[in-house]
């Protein structure tokens, strides 16, 4: 149950305006010990390990995303998502500073450009909340200042001569602590590139910080259509009128709504919970987008669940809710292999002209092929341009390549992004 923060003596006497301001609860967030002792009921010991995780990782949590934690359990999902304890002190072996390889595929700083047609564009290094679970904890939080001019103008640089890009995503950090002006700037400089079709915007503002959700803001990123937004939602506590409030805006203003959660023991690693998750982002018209195994971001060890019970949670869901309401489970690849879905096996057994298939109550059936299919003979003006199929389905038209051509030809595409923007770094050393 959400707190009357009337209750909570850090915002007893904060007035309603204050409250509603997204300026105030970013000016206000709790940073330190003291801050959390006046609103979680925390002993001596917490305190002393709070004081102790204090410096390595960024610690800031908004004022409303606080009055969500449950005051006597330092389990409580929210609580836990937000406030540091010993476990992210412990680096384990298999933790790796930049989980995901992003710096690795990154042309010129700020832009990563791994998979064919789209970029990841950070726009700042800040997050009004610092989660606990952050993959990209090795860059947010260590300064607040904003991005040098001269690395959004380098990377706008690139957009543009990468005329393959048709999908930008802005992200960060969290983009929405920019003013609606910087943010402006950005979105109508890449809108105006003609290559790109699709502006995406990675925000958890809704979830931590719903007041930032402005009218001004809405009718702002609505003259960017098509425009795209994804928030972060991990567990039902998390629903709150406001938040429902920042959605709704969003969503009536024709902004499309996804939701990337995060599997995290103890937070929402329950088929429970998860097909409650869900419900409530559907009853937000918030498509449920992706659920991802935690990262091996260094200190997020105790977050990590088993793949089994990323499964498991699947199972619970296709065929048991709506289709569209399940999420794609993926593992971000290590070494910039990219997001790779992983499913339960449905295909229990393939032979010549028949496959043999279980649902999701174990009933077993039959498809028969038909014995007579060849592929149709496409004469779209793309197949008619070239005939290639792209990525794994390619391997069928060549020779067999070893691990190391598949490399080598990964490897070539880095160097010929970095050399996009030669003249401004030199030739690229990878």
């Amino acid at each position: 149950m959400i707190r009357d923060r009337k209750d909570i003596p850090l915002f007893k006497d904060v007035s309603e305006a204050d409250w509603s301001d997204y300026r105030w609860q970013l000016r206000n967030r709790l940073t330190t010990t003291e801050d959390f002792g006046r609103v979680l009921n925390l002993t001596e010991q917490q305190k002393a390990e709070l004081d102790a995780c204090m410096g390595k990782f960024r610690v800031s949590v908004t004022p409303y995303y606080a009055s969500l934690m449950d005051p006597d359990d330092p389990h409580d999902p929210v609580r836990a998502q937000a406030v540091p304890t010993p476990a992210e002190l412990v680096i384990h072996k298999e933790d790796i500073k930049d989980a995901v390889s992003e710096d690795f595929d990154s042309p010129t700083p700020r832009i990563t450009h791994r998979y064919p047609d789209r970029v990841l564009f950070v726009v700042t290094e800040m997050c009004s909340m610092y989660c606990r679970h952050c993959t990209r904890r090795r860059l947010v939080g260590h300064t607040e200042d904003l991005v040098a001019q001269e690395q959004i103008d380098n990377a706008i640089k690139y957009i543009e001569r990468a005329t393959e890009v048709r999908d930008v995503l802005i992200s960060g950090g969290d983009p929405l602590v920019l003013s609606d002006d910087r943010l402006e700037e950005i979105l109508a400089r890449v809108r105006a590139i003609d290559h790109v079709e699709i502006i995406r915007i990675g925000s958890r503002m809704p979830v931590v910080c719903p007041q930032r959700i402005t009218p001004e803001l809405v009718a702002m990123l609505r003259k960017y259509h098509p425009l795209y937004f994804n928030t972060h939602f991990n567990h039902p506590n998390e629903f709150t009128p406001e938040s429902k409030l920042a959605c709704d805006m969003l969503a009536d203003a024709g902004i499309n709504l996804g939701n990337q959660t995060v599997l995290m023991r103890g937070v929402n690693d329950c088929a429970k919970v998860m097909k409650k998750l869900v419900h409530r982002l559907l009853e937000y018209r918030v498509k449920p987008y992706y659920y991802y195994q935690c990262d091996l971001a260094e200190g997020t060890a105790h977050f990590r669940t088993s793949v089994a019970k990323g499964i498991e949670i699947y199972e619970s869901l296709r065929g048991h809710t709506t289709g569209f309401g399940v999420p794609t489970y993926i593992i971000d690849a290590i070494g910039g292999g990219g997001k790779t879905p992983v499913y339960p096996n449905y295909v229990i057994s393939h032979a010549p002209g028949q496959v043999i298939l279980r649902n999701y109550e174990g009933v077993i059936s039959k498809y028969t092929e038909p014995d007579d299919y060849t592929p149709g003979d496409c004469t779209c003006e793309d197949c008619e341009e070239e005939k290639q199929r792209l990525g794994v389905a390619g391997l069928f038209d060549s020779a067999v390549p070893t691990m190391q051509d598949v490399w080598a030809a990964r490897m070539q595409k880095v160097v010929d992004r970095k050399n996009r923007m030669s003249d401004v770094f030199g030739p690229a050393k990878v």
